[in-house]
């Protein structure tokens, strides 16, 4: 049986880094600094000036219209002396898509929440050098990476980089996810 197009609109959502060189949230940064809002002006300026394939310049397009004020409290979270944690963050959130389609990422002003039916995990820049990534695993015994936190999330790992994201952080990650369910 073929996919349904939810399905597919969320494999192309996660196949935007590696079929276009960048994730969705620079592409945004790309359109918002053009100054353009038309879809049409969009659409050719993706295509012709960065070589996006029609397809992906049309799902970038209409996300960036769609968007706009999300993908700025990203960009603020991350401007400035906390710019250096943009690619974990970026790390983060790719991982948290590839475990299904109905993760929703949810921006707010000094965080971003990764939701399904409940909130399974936050990301917060919490330094300039560090990322404090909430889990929701109520019941967990505290380790010297994944301490007791706050109501919403129970744990939390404290992540300075891209390295720190590793397979311990991702089970726990998936593991948020899977009760979240």
């Amino acid at each position: 049986m073929g996919s349904s197009p939810e399905d597919q609109l969320a494999t192309m959502m996660a196949n935007i880094p590696e079929k276009t060189g960048k994730p969705l949230s620079e592409w945004i940064e790309i359109i918002a600094k053009s100054g353009l809002e038309k879809h049409g002006a969009i659409l050719k300026l993706l295509k012709e000036e960065h070589g996006v394939t029609h397809g992906f310049a049309n799902l970038i397009a209409a996300k960036a219209r769609e968007t706009g004020e999300e993908v700025d409290l990203v960009a603020a979270q991350y401007a400035g002396p906390k710019e250096s944690l943009r690619p974990l963050y970026e790390d983060i959130v790719k991982f948290a898509q590839s475990l299904g389609s109905d993760v929703e990422i949810a921006p707010k002003k000094t965080s971003v929440s990764l939701r399904r039916k409940k909130q399974f995990a936050l990301i917060t820049p919490a330094t300039k050098t560090r990322i404090d990534l909430g889990v929701a695993l109520k019941g967990e015994e505290p380790t010297a990476r994944l301490e007791t936190y706050n109501a919403m999330c129970s744990h939390r790992i404290r992540l300075e980089a891209v390295s720190d994201f590793d397979d311990d952080a991702k089970g726990w990650v998936k593991d948020a996810y899977s009760r979240s369910g």
